[in-house]
C-alpha cells in the first residue's frame, strides 16, 4: 500500500489549495478514504472521510463548509479542495485508509496558511 499526497504550500489567509493523494498497493474503489492533519503540539484529527463510491461524506467541524472531499476511483485519487483558509489550518495534512492489516498513512503534505 502507498499513499503519496501532494499540492501543499505557503497561501495567504482567505486562500485556496487543493491537496492529492495518488493510492496504490490495494482496490482502491473499495474502500473509504480519510484526510487528517496535525498542527505542532497537537493531536493528529481527522479532517474529512468520503466512502468507497463517493456517495457519503463527512467533515470536521472546524473545516465544515471550507473544504470539499472528492474522489475520482479510475485514477486512485483522493482530494481535499481546501477554501477560505485560516492560519489555524496550517498542519501537516495526510492521506489515510483503513484496510484490514491496519491503518495506512502517506508522507504528508506541509500546508501553512500565512501572510
Amino acid at each position: 500500500v502507498q499513499l503519496v499526497e501532494s499540492g501543499g504550500g505557503l497561501v495567504q489567509p482567505g486562500g485556496s489549495l487543493r491537496l492529492s493523494c495518488a493510492a496504490s498497493g490495494f482496490t482502491f474503489s473499495n474502500y473509504a478514504m480519510s484526510w487528517y492533519r496535525q498542527a505542532p503540539g497537537k493531536e493528529r484529527e481527522r479532517v474529512a472521510v468520503i466512502s468507497s463510491n463517493g456517495a457519503s461524506r463527512d467533515y470536521g467541524a472546524s473545516v465544515k463548509g471550507r473544504f470539499t472531499i472528492s474522489r475520482v476511483n479510475v485514477k486512485n485519487t483522493v482530494y481535499l479542495q481546501m477554501n477560505s483558509l485560516k492560519p489555524e489550518d496550517t498542519a501537516v495534512y495526510y492521506c489515510n485508509v483503513q484496510i484490514l492489516s491496519g491503518a495506512r498513512w502517506g508522507q504528508g503534505t506541509q500546508v501553512t496558511v500565512s501572510s
